[in-house]
């Protein structure tokens, strides 16, 4: 999760996380250089007189700075269209849980399982207990394995909501009226913590999400033992 004054990105528990991160970080040095040069070329006019007397009429300067913005464009628009095709892509969920949002929590539904299916509402504050995380705790989990492709069915009641784990590169709305799908899975077992991310009403900031990633052995026992 998240830590105090943080800058950059959660760890990367997903393999979509992980290429989101190195995405980010590939664009991000693409707008490194080209702020670079354009304040370069700005501090230039600036600070020198010299002057070249044919530089509005070079067919040169115009076919460069014609083609040196489409190849960029190209560089960062096809990983970008990669990541958006593995997102989409969902190949033999070995399980789905289909997810609820309310004003204001979440209800959990493992659909392959009988009868197994609960509410998931925030910890007050005065009810946390020690070492626990204020607007972030739930009363009860979402246990799922790890390394397992997992289908998320995410769908709303009442309002707008948006399911969203940062450090498994997940994010999706939920609408009333419309199921969309989700695909997860986590590299490392953990607790990964999310938030509603739509605004949906007063209690928006108080319905978390937390994900218990454990090994499969653990969530067969914890399945069967319900």
């Amino acid at each position: 999760m998240a830590y105090p004054f943080q800058l950059g990105f959660q760890d990367a528990s997903s393999p979509i996380m992980e290429e989101l991160i190195h995405f980010h970080d590939h664009t991000l040095m693409i707008v490194f250089l080209i702020s670079s040069l354009v304040l370069y070329v700005i501090s230039a006019m600036l600070t020198t007189k010299l002057t070249h007397i044919s530089t509005m009429d070079a067919q040169e300067v115009e076919t460069i700075w014609t083609i040196l913005p489409a190849v960029i464009l190209i560089l960062i628009a096809l990983p970008s269209l990669r990541i958006l095709y593995m997102m989409d892509e969902i190949n033999n969920p070995a399980m789905t849980i289909k997810t609820m949002g309310h004003q204001w929590y979440w209800s959990y539904e493992y659909t392959d399982y009988a009868d197994l299916s609960f509410d998931s509402y925030m910890i007050p504050t005065n009810e946390l207990q020690p070492g626990g995380l204020r607007l972030l705790e739930v009363d009860n989990r979402v246990v799922l394995p790890m390394e397992v492709p997992i289908r998320m069915l995410i769908s709303s009641e009442d309002v707008l909501h948006s399911w969203a784990i940062p450090a498994l590169g997940v994010k999706t709305d939920a609408i009333p009226g419309r199921l969309n799908q989700a695909t997860l899975s986590s590299n490392r077992p953990g607790l990964f913590y999310g938030q509603c991310s739509e605004i949906c009403g007063s209690n928006h900031s108080f319905m978390p999400i937390v994900l218990e990633v454990v090994p499969l052995k653990h969530f067969d026992n914890w399945s069967s033992a319900l």
